[in-house]
């Protein structure tokens, strides 16, 4: 998958680390290295990455997950990575001073500064999927091109890791009920994969 300037698209190295770590905590513990080998990309347990990685390490990397401990543990693997990439950000790239006034504010304003804040980081995170937020009562962010799911095809929807990652946003700086659908999902035959954020949940 190429990014609109014709290279390889990129996307942070929280979507490979957090993933090692969910794997790491659960019963996968020891399994690690044969998911990582059999995506062939085991030099990123013996080298972890610190700069941007090929997206399409991403789109292989979920694909074994499913393929190889099935589509329910690979989804709470994913939400679990999300919810962890969320908790690095708030500890590492969310500036506290920020992340006070959001919580002051009231819910609909903060929801929309977090929005703001989410797309204009985007490159960070989307690869070369195209990015969108609507600000609303029941507010919606969508990827259309989403690396996590590329190529798949579910009866179910799949990017559990952007669900993740952003219902622990919205928890800790917005509602602390918030929770995030994937409501439409480019693996089972939509345009582009759509999350509703449900403040009052």
């Amino acid at each position: 998958m190429e990014g609109m300037d014709g290279h390889t698209a990129r996307i942070g190295p929280n979507s490979i680390l957090r993933l090692i770590d969910a794997l790491e905590a659960g019963p996968e513990q020891g399994r690690t290295r044969e998911i990582f080998e059999r995506a062939g990309l085991g030099h990123h347990l013996k080298n972890p990455p610190t700069a941007m990685v090929d997206e399409r390490d991403v789109t292989t990397l979920h694909k074994v997950l499913r393929d190889t401990l099935g589509l329910e543990r690979a989804r709470a693997l994913g939400r679990d990575a999300g919810r962890r990439t969320g908790d690095y950000l708030l500890a590492n790239r969310i500036p506290r001073f920020a992340q006070i006034i959001l919580r002051l504010l009231p819910s609909p304003i903060a929801s929309r500064l977090l929005l703001k804040a989410i797309t204009r980081n985007a490159w960070t995170f989307a690869g070369s999927a195209r990015f969108e937020a609507t600000p609303g009562r029941i507010p919606r962010v969508s990827f259309t091109g989403c690396s996590v799911c590329a190529g798949y095809s579910s009866t179910e929807p799949l990017c559990d890791y952007y669900g993740g990652t952003i219902e622990r946003l919205f928890r800790e700086l917005v509602s602390a009920r918030a929770r995030v659908t994937e409501v439409q999902c480019q693996a089972t035959g939509h345009p582009a994969c759509v999350f509703e954020i449900d403040q009052r949940a």
